[in-house]
């Protein structure tokens, strides 16, 4: 149904990656729900990142849903780390397995939202004309998903391609004879790097800022291991929304300080090839609240940058040195470090002669021009935020949320925002977010706030808010825990540094999963605690 005809819902959700597949999926027998999705295609994230070597770095047997035993037990993994092909597969298979195609409209962009004070109902407007007016909206519209990209002038004189890596052609690039340029060392573009690599005539790579990198030892998935799993797989759920990352990864309580130097390499070497992305981080336990430990495990690595890449200029210029390990996402990855070898790769530090424009023929640093085929646009995404501050959202007496959040987010346990009635959030600023593996961490979240949902429908309440009281007394929290690790020592995307003149405080809640969620499941508890009803 399009144009100007109103559709009466119980309930719109915004976004059909995996939080948001999985809410329909709750709550499609109870109410009628719409699932709102700006691609062509479901799997969020998954559909959205297509670009060459895109790869999850949990491993599949814990990155996959747990609300379904027998889709648990049926889906076989090929690898322990899946690859974006495989993932959105999947996302596909649930949506058919689950019937969810029905409650889902695709290519759909939600472009304003006005809350009506009088009758509690929210007015949800689409780029296609879509007008639905419904009592509750849950936004599932994903921590990485509004594209970042760069505005260096003369873009439009460039005569080559441009990518953003969010962008990437469906059907694939032939990058052979090309001289590609790369801008980005974040996550994707170490995935992508080694690919495109392979595939271009030579590749460029433009780098702001080094990355702490380990080898994700990727390799096809072991069924005898797979059916361990399986064997316990709820068990095993239980035990991931347990630990601070919701992942099986080996914690410990050894500090590096008591450890002697031999002692010290002996565990980061486990942890190196444990094939476990961020083994690294919990190889001692106060690798993220020491900067002595911390350093032990920055030069760790520094030396195998430096054992691995030949040319030592280009291997210093790899070796981060101005922010602890773990302070950005620490990557994992396919040979990042290795193709640095290949003839064909040249390294730009970007940071020393920053890029000033475009030209018709590539990118002109302040002290050098490139000449260029195609440039890929690694640059990472409007985090946070970003999804949700691009939707023109209006809450009671006509406050736009973009004004509320203009010195960054205020949210109350992340999922709802004062002032913006019956919006709820899943994966919200100031939840854990990526500091927590997301599809299990979401099925939880999907859980408590259908819970709430159904609360309020059974004891007649019209409208759920919370305060700035409660606001400040969670920012206080997410404040208060962030001062005793090293994450805020380092611009990244957690705190709105990634984006020129985005100004924002600490975005994410650094102090585990359990305590997070600790606090939701205590506030419903003690009377909806922080929440006003009505």
């Amino acid at each position: 149904m399009s144009g100007n005809v109103t559709e009466e819902l119980d309930i719109c959700i915004i976004g059909a990656g995996f939080s948001g597949l999985y809410a329909t999926y709750r709550l499609k027998n109870d109410y009628n729900v719409v699932c709102l999705e700006a691609g062509s295609g479901v799997g969020g994230t998954w559909f959205w990142n297509r670009y060459p070597g895109a790869r999850v770095d949990i491993q599949s047997v814990e990155y996959s849903y747990g609300f379904d035993e027998e889709l648990q037990q049926e889906w076989q993994w090929p690898e322990y780390f899946s690859d974006q092909p495989e993932l959105e597969r999947y996302a596909n298979h649930v949506a058919d397995r689950f019937d969810l195609r029905g409650h889902i409209r695709l290519s759909t962009v939600v472009t304003h939202m006005r809350f009506d004070e009088t009758a509690n109902r929210w007015h949800v407007h689409t780029d296609k004309g879509d007008h639905f007016l419904c009592r509750y909206v849950i936004a599932a519209t994903g921590s990485l998903s509004a594209a970042n990209s760069p505005d260096w002038p003369d873009r439009d004189l460039f005569r080559g391609d441009i990518y953003h890596t969010t962008q990437w052609p469906r059907e694939g690039l032939d990058l052979s004879g090309k001289r590609v340029g790369l801008i980005g060392t974040g996550s994707t573009g170490i995935q992508a790097a080694p690919i495109l690599a392979q595939q271009a005539e030579h590749l460029t790579v433009f780098q702001r800022t080094p990355t702490f990198s380990m080898p994700s030892g990727n390799r096809p998935l072991d069924r005898a291991y797979e059916r361990e799993w399986k064997q316990d797989y709820a068990n095993r759920r239980k035990q991931m929304l347990d630990t601070y990352g919701a992942s099986l990864i080996a914690y410990t309580d050894v500090s590096a300080l008591d450890c002697t130097p031999e002692e010290q390499d002996r565990i980061l070497e486990e942890a190196w090839t444990s094939q476990k992305a961020s083994q690294l981080l919990v190889a001692f336990v106060d690798v993220m609240t020491d900067p002595a430990a911390n350093a032990v495990v920055a030069e760790f690595v520094r030396r195998k940058i430096r054992t691995i890449v030949k040319d030592p200029e280009t291997a210093e210029l790899l070796c981060p040195k101005t922010y602890p390990i773990g302070g950005k996402r620490l990557c994992i990855d396919n040979g990042y470090y290795e193709m640095y070898n290949r003839d064909n790769v040249t390294l730009v530090d970007v940071r020393s002669s920053p890029i000033v424009a475009y030209t018709p023929t590539g990118l002109r640093t302040q002290d050098a021009s490139y000449d260029l085929d195609v440039i890929v646009t690694a640059t990472g995404f409007d985090a946070i935020t970003g999804a949700m501050t691009r939707i023109d959202i209006e809450g009671v007496d006509q406050q736009k949320l973009t004004d509320k959040w203009a010195h960054g987010p205020t949210t109350y346990l992340g999922a709802m925002v004062a002032g913006f009635p019956n919006l709820f959030m899943i994966h919200g600023p100031m939840t854990p977010a990526a500091q927590a593996q997301m599809i299990t961490t979401g099925e939880w979240l999907v859980d408590w706030t259908a819970g709430i949902i159904d609360a309020l429908e059974r004891d007649g309440y019209a409208r759920i808010d919370t305060t700035e009281q409660a606001e400040k007394v969670w920012a206080d929290e997410v404040d208060t825990v962030s001062q005793y690790t090293l994450h805020r020592q380092a611009a990244s995307w957690y705190n709105g540094k990634n984006i020129e003149g985005k100004d924002t405080g600490f975005m994410i809640y650094v102090a585990g999963f359990p305590r997070f969620a600790q606090f939701c499941t205590e506030a419903v508890a003690n009377g909806f605690e922080g929440f006003v009803r009505s």
